[in-house]
C-alpha cells in the first residue's frame, strides 16, 4: 500500500474530527454540568444512589470513568491481537465506534428517573470511544512514513479540536437560546439532552468517511483456524518482542505516569470548577473553549518543536509545564485564575497528546506488521493510568474532603514521568531531523 497517500491520511485524520466531540461535549463540558445538576438533591447535597450504594456524585463520576477504562484495558490486548491476526482491524474499530456513538445518543433519555442506566450508558460510550482509538492509532505507521508521524498526529488532533468546538458552539447556542430552536425556555433539560444526541449522530456520521477510505487489510492477512487461539499466540509473540525493546519500555513507563496526570486533569477539571471554585456553567464552558482553541496551535507548535529539538526534549518541556499547571491549580482561587490556567493547559494539552502518539509510533519496530498489538500496550498503559489517576484523585478527595489535596498526587505523577523521559536516549528518529515528503510503499 502506498504510504502518505493524501486521501487515506486525510480520512485517518478525519476520525479525530468525528470522535473528538465525545471528549469535549460528554467528557469535559455539557455532560458533567448536566450530570451534576441531575444529581443535586432538593436539600442541596449531591449524594446519589447507584445499585444500592450511596456516594458523592463527583466520586461516582470519577469511578465510572475508571471502570470504563479498566474494562477496555482488559479487553484491548486480546482484541488487537485478533485484529492483527485476522486482518480485521477496521471492523473492530467500527464496532467500538458504533457502540460508543449509539450509547452516547442514548444519553438523550438521561433524567433523574433513569440515573443508573444513564451512568451505564456513559460507561459504554466511554468504552466505545477508547476502544476505537487503539485501532485508529495503530493505522499511523501503516499509512505514513516515519518523518510524517508528528505532522499527521498534530493534524488529527487539531481537526478534532476544531470539529468539537463547532458542535459545542451549536449546542451552547441551543442551551442558551432555546427559543430560537423552538424549545420552551422552561424545558431546561431538553437542550443538553439534545446535545448528547447530536454528539452521537456527529460521531457516527462523520466516521463513515474514515471507514470508507481506510484500508481493511493492509497486509492481506488470510486467517486460518481459531481467531481467539491465534490471537493469544499473536499477543504472546508481540509481548516477547516488547520485552527486547528497552527504549519502548522506558517510554511506556514515562507515558504511564505523565499521562496519569494529563488525563485526570482533563476528566475532572469541570467537576473541580463546579465543586471547589463554585464556578457558573458559563464560566466553565468558556474555559473549555479556551483550552480547545489554544490546543489547536499547541499541537502544531509542539510538532515543530519536536522537529527542532527532538521528540523526547519536546515532551520533557511539556511535562515541566504540566507540573507548573498543577502547582498553580493547587493555589487557584477565582474565575480569572481559572481562565489563565486553562490557556496554559490548552497550549500543552494538544502538544503532549500529539507527541506521545507519534513518539510511540517511532519506537515500534519498522519491520513489524502487528501494529494494533503494539498499540494495545500503548492503549493499556493509557487506560490503566487513567484508571489509577482518576481513582487516586477520587479516593484522596473522598478521604480528605478536598479535591485540592488530590492535585498534589498529580504533581508526583508528572515528576516520575519526567524522570523516565530523561532516561530515553539513543534513537535517531527521536532527534531533530529533516522532513521528507516522498511517498513510500510497503
Amino acid at each position: 500500500m502506498e504510504k502518505n497517500n493524501p486521501t487515506v491520511t486525510r480520512a485517518w485524520c478525519f476520525y479525530d474530527w468525528a470522535n473528538s466531540v465525545y471528549s469535549l461535549v460528554i467528557t469535559s463540558t455539557i455532560f458533567p454540568i448536566y450530570y451534576s445538576a441531575v444529581a443535586e438533591n432538593p436539600d442541596g447535597t449531591s449524594i446519589v444512589s447507584f445499585f444500592g450504594f450511596s456516594l458523592e456524585s463527583s466520586v461516582l463520576f470519577s469511578y465510572a470513568i475508571s471502570g470504563a477504562f479498566l474494562i477496555i484495558a482488559l479487553m484491548s490486548p486480546l482484541l488487537t491481537a485478533i485484529a492483527d491476526y485476522s486482518g480485521r482491524k477496521k471492523l473492530f474499530m467500527q464496532l467500538f465506534c458504533y457502540l460508543g456513538s449509539i450509547s452516547c445518543a442514548g444519553l438523550y433519555f438521561f433524567t433523574r428517573d433513569t440515573f443508573t442506566i444513564s451512568v451505564l450508558l456513559f460507561v459504554m460510550a466511554s468504552i466505545g470511544f477508547s476502544g476505537s482509538i487503539v485501532f485508529y492509532n495503530s493505522y499511523l505507521p501503516e499509512i505514513a512514513t516515519e518523518d510524517q508521524y508528528d505532522r499527521l498526529s498534530a493534524k488529527g488532533f487539531s481537526m478534532g479540536y476544531i470539529g468539537s468546538v463547532l458542535l459545542l458552539i451549536f449546542n451552547l447556542a441551543m442551551i442558551l437560546q432555546p427559543g430560537f430552536f423552538g424549545i420552551a425556555a422552561e424545558n431546561t433539560s431538553l437542550p443538553p439532552r439534545i446535545a448528547f444526541l447530536t454528539t452521537g449522530i456527529w460521531w457516527f456520521g462523520f466516521a463513515q468517511y474514515t471507514f470508507y477510505h481506510l484500508p481493511s487489510n493492509v497486509y492481506h492477512r488470510k486467517p486460518k483456524g481459531s481467531w481467539i487461539l491465534n490471537g493469544f499466540k499473536e499477543l504472546q509473540k508481540v509481548l516477547s518482542q516488547v520485552k527486547q525493546l528497552p527504549m519502548l519500555k522506558r517510554f511506556l513507563l514515562a507515558y504511564f505516569f505523565f499521562n496519569m496526570g494529563v488525563q485526570t486533569v482533563m476528566y475532572v477539571a469541570t467537576i473541580f470548577g463546579i465543586e471547589v471554585l463554585n464556578l457558573e456553567s458559563n464560566a466553565l464552558i468558556t474555559t473549555i473553549l479556551i483550552i480547545q482553541l489554544v490546543a489547536i496551535g499547541g499541537a502544531y507548535a509542539f510538532a515543530i518543536l519536536s522537529g527542532k529539538y527532538g521528540n523526547i526534549r519536546a515532551l520533557i518541556i511539556a511535562v515541566i509545564i504540566w507540573i507548573g499547571i498543577c502547582i498553580g491549580a493547587y493555589f487557584i482561587r477565582g474565575e480569572f485564575d481559572f481562565y489563565v490556567l486553562a490557556a496554559i493547559v490548552g497550549s500543552v494539552m494538544g502538544g503532549i497528546q500529539t507527541l506521545s502518539r507519534s513518539t510511540y509510533s517511532k519506537l515500534i519496530p519498522s519491520a513489524t506488521q502487528d501494529h494494533a498489538s503494539y498499540f494495545s500496550f500503548y492503549d493499556v498503559t493509557e487506560k490503566v493510568s487513567i484508571v489509577l489517576g482518576t481513582l487516586a484523585y477520587g479516593a484522596i478527595a473522598q478521604i480528605t474532603g478536598s479535591m485540592r489535596n488530590s492535585i498534589l498526587a498529580l504533581i508526583v505523577f508528572f515528576a516520575i514521568g519526567l524522570i523516565f523521559l530523561f532516561r530515553i536516549k539513543g534513537k535517531k528518529s527521536l532527534e531533530p531531523q529533516a522532513e521528507v515528503n516522498e511517498p513510500a510503499k510497503v
